[in-house]
């Protein structure tokens, strides 16, 4: 009977973990939606304004002060990851590929610092020796658009002040609910827009601009810089609620399973406990015939 005992105790407490499991997964469904939602609405809006950019930045030696190219003896490296747990390898990828650049850099001699956004990039890179580690990770909390271009911003200050010669962003770039993309991809310095390609045709720059070409770009510039710094955090956002959903359905899953097993094993058990019982009650009553 103990044998039974133990099982059951199993059956609850795996049953508790569903219900968890499952009440977490309708949450992560509601805030993925919301940050689905928001993602989606801003991507058309973000490629719209380098397509802009790429009409204007030609490559023709008009530039401004974020295009200047240095030799990378500064490197400032974003990190972003999620504020909490449980949404499978989301943050560990994350962290993987921050920790090679981090070795790539230091190989470069470069000096190195971390931005990170999300309490488990701070919490795992604050732990790296000869790093300075800024952690903002209350912009996750409630995104708006003025914090993070705010932070942008200031990182804008410092590459034109040539405090910073480079700044790369690690985060998971959201594909849908169960993929995500890991990326490192470079936010500064500014890269030309080049031609464009349009339906196989090349895009029409003979324009005539008013004000000046780099008047426009250095207007037009920051505004993209931080609308891409935007974009990147709710691309994680979405990511990172559709990893949690992920997980927590497999999770449910799991434990589904489980539980069909450890009423099986409950039964049996209980089958065989019953049919000791009778075996000793029918050999107890023909021991008193004879």
């Amino acid at each position: 009977m103990a044998n039974l005992k133990e099982v059951r105790t199993r059956i609850a407490s795996v049953s508790s973990t569903q219900q968890i499991t499952s009440a977490m997964k309708m949450v992560s469904a509601a805030k993925f939606r919301r940050a689905q939602n928001a993602i989606i609405g801003m991507r058309p809006y973000a490629a719209q304004l380098n397509d802009i950019i790429a009409d204007i930045d030609t490559g023709d030696g008009v530039a401004t002060p974020y295009h200047a190219q240095r030799p990378a003896q500064s490197v400032v490296l974003v990190v972003v990851t999620s504020n909490k747990g449980l949404c499978g390898a989301f943050n560990s990828n994350v962290l993987k590929l921050a920790n090679q650049r981090i070795a790539h850099w230091r190989a470069e001699g470069a000096a190195l610092r971390l931005v990170c956004i999300g309490k488990k990039a701070s919490e795992q890179l604050s732990r790296q020796k000869d790093l300075k580690v800024a952690s903002y990770d209350e912009l996750l909390d409630s995104p708006s658009f003025d914090a993070i271009a705010t932070l942008a911003d200031t990182l804008m200050a410092d590459f034109v002040d040539k405090s910073i010669d480079r700044v790369e962003v690690v985060y998971n770039q959201f594909r849908n609910s169960i993929a995500q993309d890991l990326v490192c991809e470079q936010w500064l310095p500014v890269g030309a827009g080049g031609t464009k390609e349009r339906g196989g045709r090349k895009a029409n720059n003979d324009y005539i601009f008013e004000p000046s070409k780099e008047e426009i770009l250095r207007e037009m510039i920051p505004l993209t810089l931080r609308s891409t710094f935007y974009r990147m955090i709710l691309d994680s956002l979405a990511a990172e609620h559709g990893a949690r959903m992920t997980a927590m359905q497999k999770a449910t899953d799991n434990a589904t399973e489980l539980l069909k097993d450890l009423r099986l094993s409950y039964n049996k058990a209980r089958q065989a406990a019953i049919t000791n019982e009778i075996i000793e009650i029918v050999s107890g009553s023909e021991a008193l015939k004879g």
